[in-house]
């Protein structure tokens, strides 16, 4: 028999500390935690960026080192401080992007920070378009996949997503300009727009880059049309790739999510198959995609560079080919942080979503 004092004390009787939650920390310190942990990160690929352009040799000769005399190229490199010793060059330039300074390009000697304004939105419309083209592709397809398991809808899907990551994207790009645009003449080959709705969108007060929304904002609905005509095919050959990642990830979670005990409930009551899968299986398959969002912004952005190429889309992308060719490292270097950055934060605004609805998502 266990008496008063045999008994173990609890946490009613403040003999014990509380114990704590098994989930970790509360979502406060989960959010500061993974902010703070974004500057690491930009700072070790900065770190990389920057030694690795330099292992080339400075810029300057680089990129004009076949065009100057001797002497004038001495002067710019002087000039540059790129005759100084590397490390003394690197904290200088970690101290200059600390202030939004990263110098100008040495091809058309542009300020750095005015060009990433100029074509970072047009990188930034088309990743919205393709993201749209893979949510439309990749949720529906997949509840489909997981609906009809193990037939031939779900074979036929399945091999559809493998053949839309497996392709290139600037192959993708190819095949839809030869028959949508060459051959069935529907739709334009190349550009973000006429040169007359261009030209009046950027004409605009205070425009925002993204052309749709300039037009929407301008009322604009001729321009509009024509804005998306041209963001067709750039936004499919993009959001495929991403699209079949989506499409096999709603699969697999649905399937998962089918086999809950709720569900078995729900279907032992006589709940309909369609109705299980897009009332109660939809919404928790959602999560996983929200958490590989943020991996697949990373992929459509190294993927806008191929597409930006091949549909001549004047984005970030097309500049970064350009200025490779042009061995205008400044510029690159530019770029690449940039999209380090891009990449950094929607990782951190991605963790942040799935942590406000999945509370498991804990330090």
């Amino acid at each position: 028999m266990t008496t008063l004092i045999d008994a173990p004390p609890n946490e009613q009787d403040g003999l014990l500390p509380p114990k704590k939650s098994r989930s970790g920390g509360g979502l406060g310190a989960y959010i500061v935690v993974r902010f703070f942990l974004i500057f690491p990160t930009i700072f070790i690929l900065v770190t990389l960026v920057f030694f690795l352009m330099r292992i080339t040799g400075d810029p300057i000769t680089a990129a004009l080192g076949d065009r100057l005399p001797p002497e004038a190229l001495a002067a710019r490199i002087h000039e540059a401080g790129y005759d100084r010793p590397v490390i003394v060059q690197y904290f200088e330039y970690l101290g200059q992007i600390a202030t939004g300074n990263f110098g100008r390009t040495i091809s058309d000697n542009l300020l750095v920070t005015d060009m990433l304004a100029s074509y970072g939105t047009a990188t930034l419309e088309l990743a919205i378009n393709s993201l749209v083209v893979a949510l439309l592709v990749g949720i529906p397809l997949g509840m489909v996949a997981a609906r009809h398991r193990d037939k031939w809808p779900d074979a036929v899907l399945r091999f559809f997503a493998i053949l839309c990551y497996a392709t290139p994207v600037f192959f993708a790009g190819l095949l839809l300009k030869l028959v949508f645009s060459v051959a069935l003449g529907w739709l334009p080959v190349a550009g973000r727009a006429n040169s007359a709705d261009e030209i009046a969108l950027t004409s605009l007060v205070s425009p925002t880059g993204i052309y749709w929304l300039d037009a929407i904002r301008s009322g604009n609905m001729a321009a509009l049309g024509d804005v998306m005509a041209h963001a067709v095919l750039p936004a499919v050959a993009l959001g495929l790739l991403t699209g079949g990642v989506f499409l096999r990830l709603v699969r697999t979670n649905v399937i998962g999510t089918l086999s809950k005990d709720y569900v078995e409930a729900g279907r032992s009551r006589g709940v309909s198959e369609f109705r299980l899968v897009t009332k109660h299986a939809y919404k928790p398959a959602l999560i996983p995609i929200i958490t590989v969002m943020g991996l697949q912004i990373a992929l459509l952005l190294g993927g806008a560079v191929l597409t930006e190429t091949t549909f001549e889309w004047k984005g970030l992308g097309f500049q970064l080919a350009h200025y490779l060719t042009a061995r205008d490292f400044v510029a690159v270097q530019g770029i690449v942080v940039l999209l380090a950055v891009i990449v950094a934060l929607t990782n951190f605004i991605v963790d942040i979503v799935a942590a406000l609805i999945d509370p498991r998502v804990r330090y």
